[in-house]
């Protein structure tokens, strides 16, 4: 799993708030971003052993993200 760089943590970011301006956004694109959000938050957990907080904020996140894919 590769170690997350600094311009993925920025493009997310950046894609997260220009989802929520955006005035015709659909759960489908949400739940695509949610899904990079908890792949991202996945990686740095794996690249930061032991970091309980890591761990349990990326178990949430892809919780969250593997619902959303459900609902739709």
């Amino acid at each position: 799993m590769p170690r997350p760089s600094i311009a993925e943590v920025s493009a997310l970011i950046a894609d997260l708030a220009a989802l929520r301006r955006s005035q015709d956004r659909t759960s489908t694109e949400y739940a695509a971003l949610m899904d990079r959000k908890a792949d991202l938050l996945e990686r740095i957990a794996a690249h930061t052993p032991g970091d309980t907080e890591a761990a349990e904020v990326a178990r949430l996140a892809r919780e969250r993200a593997d619902a959303l894919k459900s609902a739709n």
